[in-house]
């Protein structure tokens, strides 16, 4: 059945609802999955929570890690399909397919045998010590192959949601939370199974929404699903791909790099109770940018098929949307956080010196969140349309062309003394969030005749592979 008919057909209101709401909600599993081992480790009742939470904490960068190249195949996957799908063109889309589950093995293989072979180092490297390194390498010879299971049901559920199932995508990652929680609950509380109960649980959980997902593409009711052809390899489709998925890719691994420079300058002014903030202020912003990209998220296979289609009045009419309800996000969080600042901070900490210094934070990080709606919206809508290369320097001017020096100069220079550092810290952020718009704005003008009528998407395929019904569209 041919769900993608409606991406090109139904009211844009409640098209960009169906496929926003189920987005928004896979982001908020994908947090449950981030924090619940956390919760029934720390609670453990064998007395090594705060042991468990370390080496936990320690495993986190490198499962980040492979989540970033879970993000360079699924995202350029899934975006290329919406464009191919709005051309119609099926034989194409079943290609990407197959060729977007080569390069996952590919990927897949190279992080798993790295992982094993190096996990020592690597994981002292992270900061692994003597007590921890046991725990964090027992959860991780288990959870490594579940890893790559989580990077296989990302590419399959977004390419689900390219072909025209979005609540099934969202189903199966919901199920995937219920079935770790339990599985949680079951190892680590009543076998006491601690730290590697919670990575049997996590790995489990993965390997039944994987399979449910691969099922999905093998069911022959199934619009887009496995066939033979689809499994041979294809240069132009691993590039395309590729080149889509940097943007995400380059994003996940420069945050590594963000993270690691504004830690060092709040610990070199503010010390680790600068750092604690920091934490803190960032999971309470990160509730509103939730949101933000779940929407966009949303946007990605209808701003894609109809770009495909050459329906540029669809493809105006989704991207004026989106961006109007992100700018209105925008604009209720920053409201929220000036208003009530100490309110949201003690929901996290409650403590007078996190309060104290956290207000002033909060203020600072959230007061442009429309214009990094703005930048957000943007940057997916270039993903989406298929210039990779813009949607990289879109999705990378605030992090690492500005915030970074910014960052790194401006609290040396203009804050020496009485916590002003700090402050400089939280103020690079705000100038960074306003000329990352800026740059947004400026590379949106250059590329506007995307919107026009009439515009021609280049086909990104040989030209032996083309044939007649590939020049033009009927």
């Amino acid at each position: 059945m041919d769900n993608t008919k409606e991406l090109e057909t139904k009211p844009m209101g409640k098209l960009l609802w169906e496929y926003a709401l189920p987005t928004i909600i896979s982001q908020i599993v994908t947090s449950i999955y981030n924090i619940v081992d956390s919760i029934f480790l720390g609670n453990s009742s064998d007395g090594f929570g705060t042991l468990y939470l370390a080496a936990l904490a320690i495993t986190f960068p490198v499962m980040n890690i492979i989540h970033a190249f879970g993000s360079l195949v699924g995202a350029g996957s899934s975006a290329r399909m919406s464009i191919v799908l709005g051309r119609k063109d099926v034989p194409w889309a079943e290609k990407i397919l197959g060729n977007s589950m080569l390069l996952t093995f590919f990927f897949g293989f190279l992080f798993v045998t790295a992982g094993y072979i190096w996990m020592k180092p690597i994981l002292t490297l992270f900061g692994a010590s003597p007590t921890t390194l046991g725990f964090a390498c027992d959860y991780m010879d288990i959870v490594l192959p579940g890893m790559f299971l989580v990077t296989l049901t990302f590419n399959l559920t977004g390419l689900m949601r390219s072909s025209g199932y979005p609540k099934k995508a969202m189903w199966i990652m919901i199920s995937g939370a219920i079935i770790n929680i339990f599985l949680d609950f079951l190892f680590i509380n009543l076998l006491g199974m601690g730290v590697v109960g919670a990575a049997w649980g996590t790995t489990i959980s993965m390997a039944i929404t994987a399979l449910v997902s691969l099922v999905h593409f093998v069911n022959p009711k199934t619009f887009i699903r496995f066939r033979a052809h689809a499994w041979a390899p294809k240069l132009y489709i691993f590039r395309n791909i590729l080149a889509i998925g940097i943007s995400p890719f380059s994003m996940n691994v420069a945050a590594f790099a963000v993270v690691a420079v504004l830690n060092r300058q709040l610990t070199t002014y503010g010390g680790d109770l600068a750092v604690a903030v920091y934490g803190v202020v960032n999971r309470a912003a990160g509730l509103v940018f939730m949101l933000i990209f779940g929407l966009c998220q949303g946007m990605q296979p209808i701003a894609g098929y109809n770009y495909g289609a050459r329906r540029s009045d669809r493809l105006r009419q989704v991207y004026g949307l989106t961006m109007r309800v992100c700018i209105i996000l925008g604009v209720c969080g920053t409201l929220v956080a000036l208003l009530f600042p100490r309110a949201i901070i003690s929901c996290f900490n409650s403590e007078e010196a996190i309060l104290a210094m956290g207000v002033p934070a909060l203020r600072y990080l959230m007061v442009f969140t429309p214009f990094i709606a703005f930048s957000v919206v943007n940057s997916q809508l270039f993903q989406s349309i298929d210039k990779p290369w813009i949607a990289i320097v879109t999705s990378l001017s605030r992090q690492v062309i500005f915030l970074i020096p910014i960052s790194l100069i401006l609290p040396g220079i203009m804050f020496r003394s009485n916590g002003g550092g700090v402050t400089g810290v939280w103020m690079a952020c705000a100038i960074c969030d306003v000329l990352g718009a800026v740059l947004s704005g400026i590379l949106l003008i250059a590329n506007r005749e995307v919107f026009h009528d009439g515009y021609v998407p280049p086909l990104r395929k040989p030209r032996k592979e083309r044939g007649p019904k590939n020049v033009e569209l009927n």
